[in-house]
């Protein structure tokens, strides 16, 4: 498709979005007692958001233009943050990770395949150079240390090459007798035909016939060939003849054009900045100098003494400037100082008194929830979005790119960003010089002494209590001397950083901004039966966002790094690796081990080691750190509920797949295995049998019946139900007690027991008014 359509696709994303803010002011201001219209309201906008997020993604991998895919990125980035604000409202709305929200789809006239999440394509592109190298390090490291085998290389003998090249020989010797065998017989056949035609003499009907059959083929042909041209022409898959595909010579001339461009743009935005600095620099510093002496002589003058100078924390000569009068200034500087002490004040507080409040405040806020209804929590993403559709407004909406056919950059919008950085970078020299200037009249005017002075040795004083303070021990540097290279490949060769399998989330039927502001997530539990996919979603994770896997699994890390400093010392180097080359998952396989009911054994092999010291690993992850702990289990019944739980944040139960699941899944895995589907292949009857089996008991029952002699067999013997319904008996199906005992596991989570407390309670409702209207009749 053409620029001009993936333009118009953005265009029309950036109405929907609008549309969609205007709808928000109104709408999700208000308080909603309706629980069920409220989560209606929710899932319209999260499909709506959903939409938005597909047509934007295909834009910015789409569009050539740089400056546009910027301004894409922002909103982008804005719109995946609001997306996962409101699946987290809708959790807490229905107190279910899962949603069934067919009416809405069906009322909208929207396919369920219209609101699967796309892996944005700009997670791998960004930094794929990178992937790309650390693949390699990761493969040679694993070959050094003789836990991944090459594969070999087939070695040819003498002998074998030797018959090789004598069938190749003798087979080209044999068709080019062929074709000198084929050209003597024609030649002879044309010497017989012109003796006969000699014999007989030269006939005009044979002769007219004759170049009559070459003309009319000739000319047919030529209406065939200009039909089907014109016809590619239409359905867009050729160009016209006056736009005709460019030879090798232009393509690679194309190519080197395309280079040059992208270096020129990066030599134009240097070249741009530094004429700015030479054209604009003293006027922009004389100005704010003056300007900043101005409003030193206002506070004078107002106040009686000069004010303080911003420090560069409070954001130095913007907070003077910030269009405000001097009065406002110095009392905001004094109300941050204020701020600054109360904190001080309240760190000193015990902890008892903390935890009172905290007990006290979630009882008022249930009560004002009940008596007021669900609103909408304030969200840290409408901000980005609302910015980035009005600079879209401002600069991109009535652009004529009628001129820019090759979509290349424009200069103007480059000046305009440079100057922001130019304007920054003057201000901090200025900020120095006039910081000086002011202790200078402070002492020549006032007679005062400069803040630094006065409190050098309060600040000594911080120092030293600031040293005191004890760093966490998973945070505290254990390898100060050693490089990320080196603890990479210890881990590697540890076997505690694993090579992820290539695994697409299509096979299983993020950006720093959207990270560090969306709902934190630090802790993940898949749990649910043998073979429904845990792992495979662990790898599909990783092989998406590009993330490094890290394997702390009980069966792995046991005889690895004993006793507690040995331990301590795992745990640090993994945090230390996997915040330096994020994103990161670090994967605890049958993590029910660790937080186990039963006995502790030795203190090296024991699994239940890591129960203390995960909450700790969990807490040294920031906010703008890009590291998941995933964990998976198939016996979550086993561990301790309560330990559990405070680890692990979100937990998903997953289920066993339903019909649709199933039939999609058998038709996917016989066709990706080499199989055929015909008439004799019923696969909703297979979908139907299989009613309690996983997807890894179909995986393993297709590859047993798709074997490479049967692959061979299945021309003239097409397969049948019968073959994988005899290979599926040969499996133990997931049991309806080890069913109900993971729902009975899963409603001692917080969720679950939230779940059933919402549904007592709505059951207590509908009681108390069927009582009423009984009362009065």
């Amino acid at each position: 498709m053409s620029q001009a359509t993936y333009n118009k696709m953005w265009t029309d994303a950036q109405k929907d979005l609008d549309i969609q803010l205007q709808r928000e002011r109104e709408e999700f201001l208000q308080p909603d007692k309706d629980r069920v219209e409220a989560f209606k309201m929710l899932a319209a906008s999260y499909i709506k958001y959903m939409q938005i997020f597909r047509n934007l993604e295909t834009a910015h991998d789409r569009l050539i233009h740089r400056q546009k895919r910027m301004v894409i990125r922002q909103v982008l980035d804005g719109v995946i943050g609001r997306i996962l604000e409101i699946k987290k409202e809708m959790v807490e709305l229905e107190n279910s990770e899962f949603h069934y929200i067919d009416n809405i789809l069906e009322d909208l006239k929207l396919l369920p395949e219209d609101i699967e999440v796309p892996i944005p394509r700009y997670f791998i592109k960004e930094k794929l150079e990178v992937l790309q190298q650390r693949e390699k390090i990761l493969d040679q490291i694993l070959l050094d240390a003789g836990l991944q085998t090459q594969k070999p290389v087939k070695v040819m003998t003498f002998e074998e090459a030797i018959k090789m090249i004598q069938v190749a020989e003798r087979a080209r010797q044999g068709r080019c007798r062929a074709a000198f065998m084929k050209q003597i017989y024609l030649e002879e056949k044309r010497e017989r035909q012109t003796k006969l035609q000699v014999q007989m003499g030269p006939s005009p009907d044979a002769a007219a016939t004759c170049i009559q059959k070459v003309w009319r083929g000739y000319i047919q042909r030529k209406k065939t060939e200009k039909m089907r041209g014109e016809e590619m022409i239409f359905l867009g898959m050729s160009l016209p003849p006056h736009l005709k595909a460019m030879n090798i010579s232009q393509m690679h001339a194309g190519q080197v054009k395309a280079l040059e461009v992208e270096v020129q743009e990066r030599h134009e935005e240097v070249f741009i900045k530094d004429k700015l600095r030479e054209t604009e620099g003293l006027d922009i510093k004389e100005t704010l100098q003056d300007q900043i002496s101005q409003c030193f002589i206002e506070c004078r003058h107002i106040i009686g003494k000069f004010p303080d100078y911003p420090t560069e924390e409070a954001g130095g000569s913007m907070a003077i400037l910030s269009q405000k009068t001097p009065e406002q200034v110095t009392a905001e500087l004094a109300a941050r100082k204020e701020m600054a002490l109360q904190k001080k004040a309240q760190k000193g507080k015990k902890e008892q008194g903390k935890e009172k409040t905290k007990v006290k405040k979630p009882q008022k806020t249930g009560k004002k929830e009940e008596e007021e209804g669900w609103k909408m929590a304030p969200s840290n993403f409408l901000s980005i979005m609302e910015e980035g559709n009005s600079q879209y407004k401002a600069i991109w909406q009535n652009r004529g790119e009628g001129w820019d056919f090759l979509q290349i950059h424009d200069p103007e919008l480059i000046k305009e960003e440079k100057r922001e950085e130019v304007e920054e970078e003057i201000r901090v020299q200025v900020d120095e010089l006039m910081q000086q200037k002011l202790e200078n009249l402070k002492l020549a005017v006032d007679g005062e002494k400069s803040d630094k002075q006065k409190k050098g040795r309060k600040s000594e004083k911080k120092k030293k209590t600031t040293m005191r303070k004890k760093i966490p021990e998973v945070e505290e540097d254990l390898t100060p001397d050693r490089t990320i290279d080196s603890l990479y490949r210890e881990l590697v060769e540890e076997g505690l950083l694993i090579k992820a399998k290539t695994v697409n989330l299509s096979d299983y039927v993020g950006s720093q901004t959207v990270h560090e502001k969306a709902p934190l997530v630090k802790a993940l539990l898949l749990a649910g039966p043998a073979g429904v996919g845990k792992k495979t979603l662990v790898h599909a994770i990783c092989t998406e966002t590009g993330a490094n896997l890290f394997n702390l699994s009980a069966s792995n890390i046991a005889g690895k790094y004993p006793g507690k400093n040995g331990l301590q010392m795992m745990l640090h180097m993994v945090l230390k690796v996997a915040k330096q080359l994020q994103p990161s998952v670090v994967w605890i396989g049958e993590t029910e081990k660790i937080f186990s009911k039963a006995a502790p054994k030795a203190e090296e092999t024991n699994p239940k080691r890591l129960e203390k010291i995960l909450p700790k690993f969990l807490k040294a992850l920031k906010a703008q750190d890009r590291v998941l702990l995933v964990g998976t289990t198939n016996r979550p019944f086993d561990a301790n509920v309560k330990s559990f739980c405070k680890v692990y944040q979100k937990i998903i139960l997953i289920p066993r797949p339903d019909y649709a699941s199933r039939f999609v899944l058998w038709k996917h895995i016989i066709l990706q295995n080499g199989g055929a589907i015909t008439n004799l292949l019923n696969i909703s009857c297979l979908a139907k049998v299989s009613d309690g089996f996983t997807q890894g008991h179909i995986i393993q029952a297709v590859q047993a019946v798709l074997s490479e002699l049967r692959l061979l067999q299945m021309t003239r013997k097409p397969l049948r139900t019968a073959e994988f319904m005899t290979s599926l008996a040969r499996q133990d199906p997931v049991y309806k007690e080890e069913e109900e005992t993971f729902k009975a596991w899963y409603a001692k989570t917080p969720l679950g027991k939230a779940r059933i407390k919402a549904l007592a309670d709505s059951e207590k409702a509908e009681k108390g008014k069927t009582k009423k209207g009984k009362g009065k009749n």
